[in-house]
């Protein structure tokens, strides 16, 4: 970079400290000129907007994919008369218009196809819910764990969030593309079906401290540790189904998604002490390992004693509690963070959007769930207010679509 790039902006001038004069003016809008007048724009090592995700394969995008900085989940139901035949030509579409925006491309009656132009790794993943195989008459083929989940004494599940027919995942790590996709496909399903709720999440910007995996959450925990790595053997015995795990056959390379909507009760949590927080969880919350170990993914000891002989990791801790011991019982977790607006006294209302995804309801998210709701301590500082269930179908061929082995 030469000074005459800069204009006023010398490389000395940087070098001394100008840098912070030269983002600041970026940051509020001022324009930065050369010596001939002309605007230098910032420019971006990585084209973040240009990248794509595929949308046909064995499985859906969306769940191995590493998490996007912005999500939203759109649960519809469906309207009076739709059928099988109904559900086939709206998987069809749906699966048509979520081809085409994934990889930067307008669908059909796209009267902004401008703003399909930037994909920013956007995903699409649909799931059916629990009424839907009654709709198309495929009650036989429905899961037999894929029901809404039993009630727990710590939920206060309020129904707006709760339960829905098809839903729409949708995620990409631009705002505006999540938006437009949001637009599209509930549009092209208007003549299916109403809009039930709509969740929107957030986790980390692009480029900023999130794995995909991990992220911090709105209490300041690490969440997301210990999950299975995506596209390992782990991974793939917990989260997809196959042949061996019997059921209906249309799900093999497919999954289940529980779908919580859990808020955070910040006004009692801003209120303890960081050592209460962190025996709580079981977990320090600065770089998110366990009261036993130094680093994040390094295992929980819950034998190890401190001098009084007590347990380092409260047997009640959400760690303890959570804790599977065989790999085919994990589940994985695709959180996202939400943060409404706050209520007329200012009190928050923000929380997490918990997205787990297992082969199995009833052999993997349930046992866990028990636990944590009949002894964990962290149930003081969060509510479950909403809850659904869905089968995630498999991905599909070029020229196929989501659901064609279920509904063709």
């Amino acid at each position: 970079m030469s000074d005459r790039v800069l204009g006023p902006f010398s490389r000395r001038t940087l070098l001394a400290g100008g840098a912070v004069t030269v983002a600041g003016a970026v940051a509020v809008g001022a324009t930065v000129r050369g010596d001939d007048g002309t605007v230098v724009l910032p420019q971006s090592t990585v084209d973040f907007g240009g990248l794509m995700v595929p949308f046909h394969g064995p499985h859906q995008a969306g769940i191995a994919t590493p998490a996007q900085a912005h999500g939203v989940f759109v649960a519809l139901d469906l309207a009076a008369g739709v059928d099988r035949a109904a559900l086939r030509r709206l998987m069809l579409l749906l699966s048509d218009d979520a081809a085409r925006l994934t990889q930067g491309r307008a669908p059909l009656a796209d009267a902004q196809p401008e703003l399909a132009h930037v994909p920013a790794r956007l995903t699409v993943t649909f799931g059916f819910g629990p009424r839907l195989f009654d709709v198309a008459g495929l009650a036989d083929q429905r899961p037999a764990t894929l029901q809404q989940l039993p009630a727990f004494p710590i939920d206060k599940l309020q129904p707006r969030w709760c339960g829905g027919d098809l839903l729409l995942q949708i995620c990409a790590d631009d705002p505006l593309t999540v938006a437009h996709a949001q637009r599209m496909l509930v549009k092209d399903s208007r003549s299916f079906a109403t809009v039930r709720w709509v969740q929107r999440g957030f986790r980390r910007g692009r480029g900023m401290q999130d794995d995909g995996v991990t992220q911090r959450n709105v209490l300041g925990q690490l969440d997301g540790t210990g999950n299975p790595a995506p596209g390992g053997a782990v991974f793939d015995g917990a989260v997809w189904r196959s042949a061996t795990d019997g059921g209906p056959q249309w799900l093999h390379g497919g999954t289940t998604l529980v779908l919580r909507r859990i808020r955070a009760e910040l006004e009692t949590w801003d209120a303890a002490d960081t050592t209460g927080k962190e025996f709580a969880v079981g977990r320090r919350l600065s770089d998110g390992a366990p009261l036993t170990g130094r680093h994040e993914q390094d295992p929980p000891d819950f034998a190890a004693k401190n001098a009084l002989g007590l347990p380092v990791i409260s047997e009640f801790s959400h760690v303890a509690r959570a804790h599977v011991a065989g790999d085919r019982q994990r589940i994985f977790r695709r959180p996202y963070n939400y943060d409404e607006a706050p209520g007329p006294d200012g009190t928050a209302d923000c929380g997490l959007i918990f997205a787990a995804y297992q082969r199995d309801v009833g052999g993997q998210f349930l046992p866990i769930q028990r636990n944590l709701a009949e002894a964990d301590l962290l149930n003081e500082w969060v509510t479950p207010i909403g809850s659904a269930v869905f089968a995630i179908p498999p991905g599909c061929g070029s020229g196929g679509w989501i659901g064609e082995g279920l509904l063709g």
